[in-house]
This record gives C-alpha cells, sequence and structure tokens, in this order.
C-alpha cells in the first residue's frame, strides 16, 4: 500500500464518522453542524486534491503496518468533534465565526498552494519564488496549521490543541526544516530566504514576479 490510501481514508470517512457522533449523542446543534460542515468537507476536497494534484511524498510505498499506524495516529484528530459533540456545548457565534475564518483562509493556502507546486513542477523542476510561495516557504502548512486551529477552537476544548502541537512540532517543523536543507542548493536560495519567512509571511519589500521559477514543498 501507499502512505496517502491510509490518508485519503481517513479523510473521507470524517464526515460520516461525525454524522454519527451527532446521532449517537443526539447533538444537532448549530456548532455540531458548523463542525460537519468544515471538517467533513475538508476531507472531501483532499480526496479530491489527492486525485487530481496529489503530493509525491504520500505516494511512496509503506507496509501494511505503517499504514495502520498512519491512520491510528491521525485518528487523533476526531478528538475534536468528539469532545464538542459528547459535550452538548453549543458556540457563541463569535467562536463558530472564528472557526469559519480560520478554516477559510486555511483552506485557500493549503490547497492554493498545493496546487500551484504540483502543476509547476510538473511544468519544470527548480524553485518556486512566486504566487503562494512569494512571501512564505510553507503556505501549504501554514494553511493546515489555520484549518486544525479552526477545528480546535470550535471543540472548546484543550485537548485538540495538545494534538495539534504534537503535529505541527514531530511532523510540520521537521518537514520544513529538511525542505529548506534541501531547497538550499539552488542558487536564488539565499536571496529567496532572505525575503521569506519559514512559515509566516514576511512582510515588506517586493517579491520580484520576474523570479517566478518552480518549489518543493510539502
Amino acid at each position: 500500500m501507499r502512505a496517502h490510501h491510509a490518508i485519503d481514508l481517513h479523510k473521507v470517512l470524517t464526515a460520516p464518522v461525525v454524522l454519527t457522533m451527532m446521532f449517537a449523542y443526539g447533538n444537532f446543534t448549530i456548532a455540531a453542524w458548523t463542525y460537519l460542515a468544515l471538517h467533513g468537507s475538508y476531507g472531501i476536497m483532499w480526496r479530491y486534491k489527492s486525485l487530481t494534484f496529489p503530493d509525491r511524498q504520500w505516494n511512496e510505498p509503506v507496509s501494511t503496518a505503517y499504514g495502520v499506524q498512519l491512520f491510528a495516529g491521525l485518528g487523533l484528530y476526531w478528538l475534536a468533534p468528539w469532545l464538542l459533540i459528547s459535550s452538548g456545548a453549543e458556540a457563541p457565534g463569535w467562536v463558530v465565526g472564528l472557526s469559519v475564518a480560520l478554516c477559510a483562509f486555511g483552506t485557500l493556502l493549503h490547497y492554493g498552494a498545493d496546487a500551484q507546486k504540483h502543476f509547476v513542477l510538473s511544468a519544470r523542476p527548480g524553485l518556486i519564488t512566486d504566487g503562494f510561495f512569494a512571501r512564505t516557504r510553507n503556505p501549504n502548512y501554514l494553511g493546515e496549521i489555520l484549518l486544525y486551529a479552526g477545528f480546535a477552537v470550535l471543540s472548546m476544548h484543550w485537548v485538540p490543541w495538545l494534538v495539534n502541537a504534537f503535529y505541527w512540532g514531530v511532523v510540520f517543523v521537521p518537514n520544513m526544516r529538511k525542505k529548506d536543507a534541501s531547497m538550499s542548493r539552488y542558487p536564488e536560495w539565499e536571496a529567496y530566504v532572505a525575503r521569506t519567512g519559514l512559515l509566516l509571511p514576511k512582510l515588506g519589500g517586493r517579491a520580484p514576479l520576474e523570479e517566478a521559477a518552480p518549489t518543493t514543498t510539502s
């Protein structure tokens, strides 16, 4: 099997799992429906992304044991909806609004950057220094962080933040550092690093559009 099989399965199952929780606890509040809409649609969009512009790193063959382990680890993300729905709590309007806004911005960055990376690198290898990558070297990771922050906000519980911190620290940061080390072989790397942030966009100055030459990022 390949890593994306376990990841895609988890993403696609998110909507039915959350809906099952809602029926199991008889919770059909605005907060529960909003969570289903946000996290469920994210999973469906992920599968669509996997079919149309897949990430190469998830296409590597892995053992079945690793795939099961990967799926189980991703299952930690289902703690957020369970904590929200099992509590029966209704979220204040500002919590719902903040969650939706974080997910909207996260979706734009995550899928937009992944699409740019996939199609640019399909045409020519190299360093991408424009578009979503003009100010930050990892707009897709920033997008994922915003998405899961949105889910955690809506859960109104501290446990999802621990899950997020674990993945951000153990998976995201090492991958960003590894990518930086790999991309440093390009001659335009130093100039690109000087005007971009590792994760957060670096503001100020002007990003030269004519530099548009393709990046690998995850």
